[in-house]
């Protein structure tokens, strides 16, 4: 099957309309990883300046998880937030004192439909997740850079969106991120310097897993979600967390996949709209580099939450737990450890969240808007990468653990 933005092959699922931006979510429970605050940046290494100039942006969403916020565009150098939106208008009119917007819209549509004349020129959506791909779509056709949270898109559903992003991408010249978190902790940016210098040498396995229970309870709804699109929500379709750990490290994808689904206690998995019995869905991947790849997303780990990874190659392996680095070049990479840091991020600036990776994601998107030259991490191909292989595991595991390819993304 060809996701190029030139063929698409039907899938079975049906096409899910684009439904428009989806609101604020009600109740504030505490968040796994929000306040996994270390980055583990040498603060030593200044942050270098790179422009001149601010990028306009507008922000879309500040929901439960206070994400419109929590990726500090508002403390960027770089950008002047000019408007926010949320469904909600008490989100809508918190998430403007958080940002210092000048002016806020009552969706996520209109925000993007007033872009010429407020001058933007990038939107960040932090919405609920179905909606992600149809607002970067709009976002893009409209001529802006986009941020979006994870995944890029949700579900075997919106498989037909994945031509129409890549296309809009390349029609319109603009960026779009994904803000795989992953990417970013420091723990995964060690193992993207350390293989990209070589000193892992060719990889031969990477784990990634990402334990999120939401709650303790079998007839509780876990975290609360717009529309409830978090109730029953197979794990695979939230996967970039577990399979960042490869796809932000190499850059290359999962091209075939084995998944065994738990059935989960919890009533919320007994009926739900996805149709979906699995609280735990563990994946076996093959590699794109000949590598073999396990990635695991669960919701029934009572008490114990996380996202970790580890990699191994054939000069060296990175695993967090055993000290980092072990390998041909222990002593050289000991010897030379600020290669392998993050710098600090610009002056009154923090990390934030998920391993302090929240300002480092807003600080590549916005390297990647005013410098061309510079890649970000997490773009449209790695983004659609590390989201489409999670759709696929579930589909596995639906089929009783079938070997299932997984189609190739290219722009």
């Amino acid at each position: 099957m060809d996701f190029s933005r030139r063929v698409f092959m039907g899938t079975s699922a049906a096409f899910l309309a684009a439904s428009g931006a989806k609101g604020a979510e009600t109740s504030k429970p505490k968040i796994q990883g929000l306040d996994e605050t270390k980055s583990g940046a040498d603060e030593s290494l200044d942050w270098i300046p790179y422009a001149d100039r601010k990028v306009r942006v507008g922000i879309a969403g500040e929901g439960v998880c206070s994400f419109g916020s929590a990726f500090g565009f508002q403390s960027h150098p770089y950008v002047e937030v000019v408007a926010c939106t949320d469904l909600d208008p008490a989100k809508c009119k918190l998430l403007q004192e958080r940002v210092k917007a000048q002016k806020t819209y009552p969706s996520c549509e209109e925000m993007i439909k007033h872009a010429a004349e407020d001058k933007l020129e990038a939107v960040y959506l932090a919405t609920d997740a179905p909606s992600h791909v149809s607002l970067a779509i709009m976002a893009l056709e409209h001529g802006l850079h986009v941020a979006s949270a994870v995944p890029a898109f949700l579900g075997e559903e919106q498989l037909e969106y994945v031509p129409r992003l890549l296309d809009a991408v390349e029609r319109s010249g603009k960026l779009y991120q994904m803000n795989e978190t992953s990417a970013f902790r420091d723990s995964c940016f060690k193992m993207r310097k350390l293989y990209q210098a070589g000193m892992l040498g060719a990889i031969t396995y990477t784990e990634g897993e990402y334990f999120h229970c939401g709650d303790n309870t079998l007839d509780g709804q876990g975290t609360p979600s717009y529309n409830g699109w978090r109730i029953g929500l197979p794990p695979q379709y939230y996967p970039t967390h577990s399979n960042g750990y490869y796809t932000c490290v190499t850059h290359k994808r999962f091209t075939e996949v084995v998944c065994t689904g738990i059935p989960s206690l919890k009533k919320r998995y007994h009926k739900n709209k996805y149709n979906n019995p699995y609280g735990s869905e563990f994946a076996m991947f093959k590699c794109e580099d000949g590598s073999a790849a396990r990635m695991l997303v669960s919701w029934d780990t009572p008490s114990y939450g996380g996202e970790d990874g580890r990699i191994w190659g054939q000069k060296g392996c990175f695993v967090p737990e055993k000290g980092g680095y072990c390998g041909w070049f222990s002593k050289e990479v000991k010897e030379n450890a600020k290669k392998w840091s993050k710098r600090a991020l610009p002056k009154g600036m923090t990390g934030g969240g998920h391993g302090g990776s929240h300002g480092y994601l807003t600080d590549d998107f916005i390297h990647g808007i005013l410098v061309p030259e510079h890649k970000v991490c997490v773009d449209v191909v790695t983004a659609l990468n590390t989201t489409i292989a999670g759709v696929y595991a579930h589909m596995s595991a639906m089929r009783g653990g079938e070997t299932i390819k997984i189609p190739e993304i290219t722009l």
